[in-house]
């Protein structure tokens, strides 16, 4: 991510030169310098620079690299008293004197504060001092700024200042070039800056902040501002407030000796005299996204601009062929934003810029014109950020003729091409993320000469394998291939990279082991491969890549121990090797990384205790492991280290008394410990955890005092599920942050009581009180930001009130398992969020609520067991997004709803054990329940024959080519919540003859049972296409004729119930290829003939054959005679057809 935001600033920064004047005089002063360095340097101002440099700390050099994009180093590291001060890094010397006269600290890595007695300001003879892109803590520009008189040259951009801008500065009245960009953090109040300004007579370069984001008012520039007698300026860069952003300035065009103007944040139209500025040589607009421009004024600008070498402009123009843009023959770079404007096309003309080296396009659409490929000379072209499309043929016109070209970015460009072989030579930056790549990877584009940093993710289409690479590549520094189907093992090869700082392999699907050739890459710092299958051990040459700062192995299938391979790692800041098969010991050396940052051991089968040596980790800020076998006490040093934020430690085997494993730590925000074997009383010494936001300590055996009184400040997240709490917890009274509150799974009986109803958690949005013994009404909450109640297995009862529906945010709300009665209250039905609502086995009677009737939300409605009445509310076909649709057990009396079938995410249809009657008919439309995969109809008095049409609308049991059934996933709503993501459905079926709630559904579930009805007539021939298909049952019907030959095709099915019918016949020996048939039944009907051997058939017993009198052979004790007993002929089928088409029509 640090490159990422790296990037984008190299890029931008080859389109502003604002500095080049002040990089003129350091340099030429710094050859100077070098040239006579026989001028000792005065022992005053050597020891004010020592000083100096004591007074500060020095950053990590990835934090300047990451957001300065500077190549950062401590030049104060040089400074030492055997040394001249005058040959010291980034010190410049007087040629006749040796007075300091320059100071160059720029990226030093510098962090503090500049106090006002520093003895910076003894170094009276200065005339350049450059402190740009430190860390000044916010810290303000000490007033004693002023007394540095001689100054010329000042610079103290992006070094986090903040503040007011002293009076004082205006002092400095010998400025050349004063710039305090990018301080975001400034005030500049308007009477300093008119002081200013009036005393700066000789200013050639201007960069400042007007405002801070938190200053109400801006610098208001009046047309009569001193800011316009500054004839000697060529260089003006204003950052405006972007929160209370002005209008430019009328004033403007009478800097008639402007060369570069960068103005930011600014809105309202350009004034037509900014035309007046014909000495342009640069005009960069692209931060002012609040500006509007007339097409007059904007051509009259081109027009008069003939020296325009940089233009960028944030807005939306309409270029027309003819358009000025088109007549600037100088220009070299071009930026065109148009991402916060009506999208638009890229221009047609821009092809007649044959000049244009740079040029970067933002927020357009359509088809890029081929006579962008005219641009020969480019040597930059960035096209990210577009919803574009780039035909094949011009995308291989433009690498053809682009061969200066070094750099190339179409991230998000949809070129649906194969990867590219015709590439310029002189590519350094290669970006095509996104863009619909195809194809397979080859060596050869590895070896392009100058190829520095490729990114190839996000393309799914990118196949086949990695390629052996046969000769070193010693440029290469970043390669990202993640999100692409690229597949097999990472090859010996990759070794040859010798160069790379970062390796993307994240989701592809790699496999096999890492190789050892690993150890080859000893400039990484980046080695990402999570999400593949990468199996095996982390191979020991590990040891070797010392400049590691990120080693991702996250969900893969690594065994084996972790080996001790960390202590050579010494710059490793983030360690993830969760969700692996590691098992044995936490790792030792683990504990010698003194810059390690995070660190994730979850998901694996790590056991044993941990170390209890002093750790090293003493800038650790967030350590999880979770979810593995780890055992003994908790060592002291996991509470102790200074910087630690965040612990997981649940679902462990830790024990211990919790008091004495809890210490206190100022910076601990988030402590799980749920799911251990801690004993003792609930902990005092959590109350010293002043900024506590998440505690969890569920599933232990603690003890918690619910009359005790402490106070949290700071908690928002409480997890006190399976506590044996008695009561609610006192202490909750005094915590008023509370977003999250777990307390589930207790003993807590009686009334919910009214303190608690009535707390004003105005922050509470998740609240599960489930699987206690809460009885009574009720009560009427007062959590207006509530978002999921969970209050299933209770003993709550009566009526719900209306108020109910006031919890206006609710996506999720489960009462079941309780003893609620009388009707549903209408307007839960109608709650604009409300996901998933499960009201099952509970006693509400009346009519079904109209589900939907002012709202689409819904996706789970669950009203299992209760005593509804009434048909299915017809105000179900505005569920859009209804997947789960249970309302069995009740007393419900509709025929079937066929229009149901318009929905077309349902997923799960259950109207089983109600009054259902009639025949079932199809829908009217094309595409009818193509989602479906459990339909039951069971227990109603449903008639007619077995619908045909409805079996061939459920595409979703029909077993695709290709389809991945080895990973199991479940099915889930979608909540729109941050605490809980999602929601597993469950249902009840009736499988393998018993009644089983499936607590998740997995999308491998699929069943039909219409049991229990009065269906007749054949099993119809549709029903062999759901090869998916998981269980059968049409047990108590009425159905005759021969069991079909080609349910043996349903290769996929477990459970197989026919039983009690008419079936008349053989058993077809087909049915042995049912290889994963674990339940069958077709007892009590009229089969005739000997069972069929083998694979499943031999584990049958003699309940599933019962009532056949004349089958026959084993496991029956009834032997086969040498004749065949005779059946009914399979001609019965036959009338399928014309018996389902008699109900057709009938709803």
């Amino acid at each position: 991510s640090c490159y990422l935001l790296k990037t984008n600033k190299q890029k931008m920064g080859r389109f502003f030169f604002f500095y080049s004047f002040l990089c003129f005089v350091l340099l030429i002063s710094g050859c100077f310098s070098s040239s006579f360095e026989h001028h000792l340097c005065s022992p005053t101002e050597a020891s004010a620079l020592l000083q100096f440099k004591q007074s500060f700390q020095n950053m990590p050099e990835e934090y300047c690299s990451c957001w300065w994009d500077q190549d950062c180093f401590p030049k104060t590291m040089s400074w030492n008293e055997s040394r001249d001060c005058c040959t010291w890094d980034g010190v410049t010397c007087d040629l006749l004197n040796g007075h300091v006269i320059g100071l160059d600290l720029s990226c030093n890595l510098l962090r503090g504060s500049i106090h006002p007695n520093s003895s910076l300001f003894q170094l009276h003879h200065l005339h350049t001092l450059n402190l740009a892109f430190n860390d000044f803590y916010a810290s303000s520009i000490p007033h004693n700024i002023g007394q540095l008189m001689n100054l010329r040259h000042l610079n103290l951009s992006e070094s986090r200042f903040s503040g007011k801008i002293p009076t004082e500065i205006s002092n400095l009245s010998n400025l050349v070039s004063l710039d305090l960009s990018y301080s975001f953090g400034l005030e500049l109040d308007e009477r300093t800056f008119e002081t200013m300004l009036h005393n700066f007579t000789n200013l050639e370069l201007l960069a400042l902040p007007l405002g801070d984001i938190s200053s109400p008012i801006p610098v208001s520039i009046h047309p009569n501002s001193s800011l316009f007698q500054l004839h000697h300026l060529h260089t003006l860069n204003l950052d405006n407030n972007y929160f209370n952003p002005s209008s430019i300035p009328n004033g403007i065009g009478r800097l008639r000796n402007l060369r570069h103007l960068k103005l930011s944040g600014f809105y309202g139209k350009i004034p037509t005299e900014i035309s007046y500025l014909s000495n342009l040589v640069s005009l960069d607009l692209s931060y002012a996204y609040g500006l509007e421009v007339d097409e007059r004024t904007f051509e009259t600008m081109l027009h008069n601009f003939t020296n325009l070498e940089l233009l960028a402009l944030p807005f939306d123009v309409s270029f027309h062929p003819n358009s000025s843009l088109f007549q600037l023959h100088h220009l070299h770079t071009l930026n065109l934003d148009n991402s916060y404007s009506n999208p638009s096309s890229i221009p047609n003309g821009i092809g007649r810029l044959r000049n244009l080296r740079h040029l970067k396009l933002s927020g357009f659409d359509g088809k890029i014109p081929t006579e962008i490929s005219y641009l020969s000379n480019l040597v930059s072209l960035d096209l990210s950020g577009n919803e574009c499309e780039l035909d094949e043929r011009t995308f291989e016109t433009m690498l053809h003729n682009f061969t200066n070209l070094e750099l190339l970015s179409l991230y998000g460009v949809n070129i649906s091409s194969s990867i590219p072989v015709n590439i310029s030579s002189s590519l350094r930056y290669l970006d095509l993320r996104d863009t619909n790549l195809r194809g397979v990877l080859k060596e050869n584009f590895f070896l392009l000469p100058n190829l520095e940093r490729i990114y190839l993710g996000s393309n799914d289409l990118l196949k086949g394998v990695f390629p052996k690479i046969h000769r070193s590549n010693t440029l290469l520094m970043e390669l990202d291939i993640s999100h692409t189907g690229i597949s097999g093992a990472l090859p010996d090869s990759i070794g040859a990279f010798s160069s790379l700082n970062i390796l993307n392999l994240r989701e592809c699907q790699f496999s096999g082991s890492i190789p050892d050739s690993i150890g080859n890459l000893t400039q990484i710092m980046e080695l990402i491969l999570s999400n593949n299958h990468f199996t095996g051990h982390i191979p020991s040459t590990i040891s070797k890549l010392k400049h590691l700062t990120n080693l991702d192995l996250y969900h893969n299938s690594f065994s084996g121990e972790i080996p001790n391979v960390f202590s050579n790692l010494q710059e490793l800041r983030y360690l993830y090797l969760s969700n692996n098969s590691f098992i044995g010991p936490f790792p030792a050396s683990i504990l010698s990384l003194t810059q390690l940052y995070s660190l994730d051991l979850s998901s694996n089968s790590l056991s044993g205790p941990l170390p209890s040596n002093q750790s090293m980790l003493q800038k650790l800020n967030f350590v999880d492991l979770s979810y593995n076998s780890l055992n003994g006490t908790i060592p002291s040093w996991v509470f102790s280290l200074p910087l630690l934020s965040s612990v997981s430690l649940q679902h462990n085997r830790f024990r211990g008394l919790a008091d004495e494993v809890i210490k206190t730590n100022p910076t601990l925000k988030e402590l799980h410990l749920s799911n251990n074997q801690l004993s003792g009383s609930f902990p005092q010494s959590l109350v010293n955890l002043t900024n506590l936001e998440t505690l969890g300590i569920s599933s232990n055996n603690i003890t918690i005092d619910e009359g005790m009184n402490i106070t949290f400040l700071s908690l928002s997240s409480l997890f006190l599920s399976s506590c044996e709490l008695k009561d609610f917890p006192h202490f909750l009274r005094n915590v008023k942050t509370l977003v999250y509150l777990d307390i589930s799974n207790n003993k807590i009986c009686g009334q919910i009581p009214n303190w608690f109803s009535g707390m004003r958690w105005d922050s509470l949005q998740f609240l599960n009180l489930s699987h206690n013994s809460l009885t009574g009404h009720l009560p009427q909450f007062r959590y207006d930001n509530l978002q999921y109640l969970d209050l299933k297995f209770n003993y709550l009862q009566g009526p719900l009130a209306l108020s109910i529906c006031n919890m206006r945010k609710l996506i999720l709300l489960d009462l079941s398992h309780n003893y609620f009665s009388d009707s549903v209250p209408h307007c839960l039905g109608s709650m604009a969020r409300l996901t998933v609502l499960d009201l099952r086995k509970n006693n509400f009677t009346g009519s079904l609520p109209p589900f939907c009737a002012q709202s689409t939300s819904l996706s789970t409605i669950v009203v299992n067991g209760n005593r509804f009445e009434g048909p299915v509310p017809v105000s179900l076909l505005n569920c859009n997004g209804l997947q789960v649709l249970d309302v069995g057990n009740s007393a419900i009396n509709d025929t079937f709803p066929a229009w149901l079938g318009t929905l077309q995410e349902l997923q799960v249809l259950i109207l089983k054990s109600n009054k259902f009657h009639g025949p079932i008919s199809t829908c009217q439309t094309k595409f009818c329940f193509p989602k479906l995969r459990i339909f039951d109809l069971s227990r109603n008095d449903f008639s007619g024959s077995l619908p045909a049409k409805v079996f061939g609308n459920f595409k979703a049991m029909i077993k695709l080519d290709g389809q991945d059934t080895g990973n199991i996933k479940y099915m889930e709503s979608v909540l729109n919540s941050p605490f809980v993501t999602s929601y597993e459905d469950s249902v009840s079926l009736v499988i393998k003859g018993q009644d089983i709630e499936l607590q998740r559904i997995s999308t491998i579930t699929t069943t039909i049972d219409l049991s229990s009805n009065h269906f007749e007539g054949v099993i119809p021939k549709t029903l062999k296409d759901l090869r998916s298909l998981w269980l059968l049952n049409l047990s108590h019907n009425n159905l005759r004729g021969d069991i079909p030959m080609k349910l043996g095709q349903l290769n996929m099915l477990e459970a197989l119930d026919l039983s009690w019918n008419r079936f008349t016949g053989k058993i077809p020996q087909e049915l042995t290829r049912l290889n994963f048939l674990a339940f069958l039944n077709v007892s009590q009907n009229h089969l005739v003939g000997p069972i069929p051997q083998g694979r499943q058939f031999n584990t049958f017993e003699n309940d599933s054959y019962g009532g056949n009198l004349d089958l026959c052979g084993v496991p029956l004790s009834k032997q086969c005679g040498t004749s065949d007993s005779s059946h009914v002929p399979q001609q019965l089928e036959s009338k399928e057809e014309g018996e389902s088409c008699f109900f057709c029509g009938f709803t």
